[in-house]
């Protein structure tokens, strides 16, 4: 026997929807889990190689704000996917984000962040970028009361701040390293570390 979703009910419906589902497990038991749904997402991580550096903006949170105490967030621009096609939702988001035109974007697929709670597909990118691409000062949409600041840094201290446990967003560390297994060359002379120790 296989899963099965047996009932769903909508809990509430605003910039996010909560349900409350009843699913039937393989094994048969009845359970009851809540779910958020937002839609599917992308990021990306834009960086320039000739001067090794990459571009991420910094945004309030509210979740860990509330939950954690921190204010703000430095992460690879980010979206909602808005129906469409995950490689020009990326290159919208980052010209809204940190006023940056991007070209050739690559894939690495598509990820499930918080498959316990989220129905939330998040498509993931990385594209190289030259002061030239920098078309726009960015900072995010005012009707979405989007606060951002752009933040350029060297390839090199990213790196070490994953290493000491600082980039604390999943989805720009997974990105991070990617580019680090992908292009290890861009990161000479920092951490050997991928991972904190």
């Amino acid at each position: 026997m296989s899963a099965a979703i047996l009932d769903e009910a909508l809990l509430y419906d605003g910039w996010n929807r909560l349900l409350m589902v009843k699913v039937r497990t393989r094994l048969g038991a009845v359970i009851h889990r809540s779910v958020e749904d937002h839609g599917d997402a992308v990021a990306v991580l834009p960086f320039d190689p000739a001067r090794k550096v990459a571009l991420l903006v910094r945004q309030l949170r509210v979740a860990i704000l509330q939950g954690h105490g921190s204010q703000t967030s430095l992460e690879a621009p980010a979206g909602i996917l808005d129906e469409d096609d995950p490689a020009d939702c990326a290159r919208r988001e980052a010209m809204e984000e940190a006023g940056l035109k991007l070209e050739g974007l690559v894939s690495l697929g598509a990820f499930f962040p918080m498959p316990g709670i989220s129905t939330e597909k998040m498509h993931m990118f990385l594209a190289e970028y030259s002061a030239a691409s920098r078309i726009a000062d960015g900072g995010g949409l005012a009707e979405e009361n989007e606060e951002i600041e752009v933040v350029e840094i060297g390839l090199h201290e990213l790196a070490a701040m994953a290493g000491r446990g600082e980039l604390t967003d999943l989805k720009t560390y997974t990105l991070l390293q990617a580019l680090r297994l992908s292009r290890p060359e861009l990161f000479a002379g920092s951490a050997d570390v991928l991972v904190r120790s």
